[in-house]
């Protein structure tokens, strides 16, 4: 492996370093991601069987149980496709992750990270952040958004041009 990093160079502390409490935090937020993601997941496809059962319930139905008409079953098919587009998947993101580890030659995380952040552009520090950090609701953040970058005479809102009749 590496080298020991020094403490002030980490980005993070170890497992090892957290107090219980931490360490617990980790944890939960871990399972409510993946609790999230696998709810959002579930439903995408559930709503994808619906319309689909509800666009055409008798080839629907046929593709379930299979039939003398079709060779396999709608289930199988799909079953088989998910794997091997799965498969896919996690093999295809490796291998260009795995490209770009051996394109910046470095031997060790530290290294690559080094050498991307020396291709990538920094990112400025926001720290005191100079724009709003807390907001009443959704409705006032979509406010504060909209106007985000205008100078003030837009984000007070439209100017309301005067008309005047030329005197006779």
């Amino acid at each position: 492996m590496g080298l020991p990093m020094e403490q002030s160079s980490r980005i993070a502390p170890s497992l090892d370093e957290l107090t219980e409490e931490q360490r617990k935090f980790r944890y939960r937020a871990g399972a409510f991601l993946a609790a999230v993601g696998a709810t959002s997941a579930v439903a995408g496809f559930s709503k994808a069987i619906m319309s689909a059962k509800k666009s055409d319930p008798k080839y629907f139905d046929k593709g379930l149980h299979g039939s003398i008409a079709l060779h396999e079953a709608g289930t199988s098919l799909a079953l088989r496709a998910l794997g091997w587009g799965t498969l896919y998947a996690i093999l295809g993101t490796g291998t260009i992750c795995f490209g770009i580890w051996k394109l910046s030659g470095a031997k060790d995380m530290k290294e690559f990270r080094e050498a991307v952040g020396k291709v990538l552009p920094r990112v400025p520090r926001n720290d005191p952040p100079t724009s709003r950090t807390e907001f009443e609701g959704l409705t006032d953040l979509m406010q504060y958004l909209s106007t985000w970058g205008k100078d003030e005479k837009t984000a007070a809102g439209p100017v309301v041009a005067t008309t005047s009749k030329p005197s006779q």
